[in-house]
């Protein structure tokens, strides 16, 4: 009997029950739909700095009329003063923005280089001065390569122009030398032809038979004609002397002179071919 009683439901267990559950479904609505889920990012709260704080205002304080003349009779009544105002709090301090600009700002702290980018830095300068030589060198080289081929090259011209100057020199030497040989040789030449013609007429002179009592000088002109050898190939009379007898004997003076005497050199004998007399009566 015991049992069965203990497995009954009590009473008023499922109203209640029931009851429970409506309030948390309610409970849970309104945390749902009752609440605001936005969120709205914080308010920025702006603040002013002053360097100096201002004077707070004075309170101003009305003046009371005065009161009116007491009457005659009755005695004055009791003024009572007024309360003081209250006083307004100042104004929050503004920042100073020049205050700001005054703060000074923390120096970038400088960053050492290391023993490494030292090693680098040192290496990099000397490469760099050590092709600043080469270039410098290489230019000088260069310089003194030019200068000297410059100065080849004058030394060359100038020994050109001396070449030239004595190549000048020995061909007027030369021309010189030739003007002096033709002129010694037409001198020698000259002399060899008046000798041999002072010969040949002095032959011809040996064979003249002279007219007697001839007055003055009378000279007669012959061109005479020869042949190597010296014979004579023809006689003309070029000019008369105006004596007939003289012309004649002087004609056959010159028939009877041959073979006429001629220098030995043949290259000479053109002087001769064609020869011209003059034959004075009194030399």
């Amino acid at each position: 009997m015991a049992l069965r009683g203990s497995s009954q439901v009590e009473p008023g267990r499922v109203p209640a029950g029931v009851l429970a559950v409506l309030v948390h479904i309610i409970f849970f609505a309104f945390m749902i739909f009752g609440l605001n889920w936005k969120t709205y990012p914080p308010e920025v709260m702006m603040v002013d700095l002053w360097s100096n704080l201002p004077q707070p205002e004075q309170p101003i304080t009305k003046a009371t009329p005065p009161p009116p003349a007491p009457a005659p009779v009755q005695p004055p009544p009791e003024v009572k003063p007024l309360p003081p105002e209250p006083q307004t709090p100042p104004p929050p301090p503004k920042p100073d923005i020049a205050l700001k600009e005054k703060i000074e700002k923390p120096k970038p702290v400088e960053k050492k280089p290391s023993e490494k980018e030292l090693k680098e830095l040192k290496e990099k300068e000397l490469k760099a001065q050590k092709e600043k030589e080469q270039k410098e060198k290489k230019e000088k080289e260069q310089k003194e390569q030019e200068l000297k081929a410059q100065k080849e090259k004058e030394l060359k011209e100038q020994q050109a122009r001396i070449a030239a100057e004595v190549e000048q020199l020995q061909r007027e030497q030369e021309a010189n030398n030739r003007r002096q040989a033709q002129a010694a040789a037409q001198s020698r030449l000259g002399n060899e032809i008046a000798e041999y013609k002072a010969k040949i007429l002095a032959k011809i002179k040996g064979h003249i038979i002279m007219p007697p009592d001839l007055p003055g000088n009378p000279v007669a002109e012959f061109d005479v004609t020869l042949l190597p050898g010296g014979d004579i190939l023809d006689v003309k009379l070029r000019r008369s002397s105006g004596f007939a007898a003289f012309d004649s004997a002087v004609e056959r003076a010159i028939f009877l002179a041959k073979p006429l005497p001629l220098p030995p050199d043949p290259a000479l004998f053109p002087k001769f071919r064609n020869l011209s007399l003059k034959v004075h009566y009194r030399e």
